[in-house]
């Protein structure tokens, strides 16, 4: 029986790191999104229209990846919706979890287009 449970557990932990290792071997086909992180340090440090162009330009991959994201959650938001019963609805529904993600995606969206246009004025030369 310890033998049976031994085997198992290390054939499980076999398949796992396989698993793991073959999926971190493919390369990767989104590009590279900064993280908040570097998002903050880059901000302290931008002084030069060249940087303030390279804030630009991250803020709007975040936009466009939180765009995304929203896309995909309406389209969850609306596939949920055609199945709501009132009958002993227990709140939160999952199509109350899929609107609540759509908002706030949308809104972080609209947050990363306001600070992309804010550098990117930054970022123009200034005209007298």
């Amino acid at each position: 029986m310890k033998k049976s449970l031994v085997a198992a557990s290390v054939l499980t932990l076999a398949l796992a790191i396989a698993a793991s290792t073959s999926a971190s071997g493919t390369p990767a086909e989104k590009t590279t999104q900064p993280t908040s992180a570097q998002l903050k340090q880059m901000t302290r440090d931008a002084h030069t229209p060249e940087q303030y162009t390279a804030l630009a330009q991250s803020y709007s991959q975040v936009q466009k990846s939180y765009l995304d994201m929203a896309a995909d959650e309406k389209q969850e938001w609306d596939r949920r919706s055609q199945n709501i019963m009132s009958i002993a609805a227990k709140y939160p529904r999952p199509v109350d979890s899929a609107k609540y993600l759509y908002q706030y995606y949308t809104y972080k969206a609209w947050e990363a287009g306001a600070l992309a246009a804010k550098y990117s004025q930054l970022a123009a030369p200034v005209t007298k």
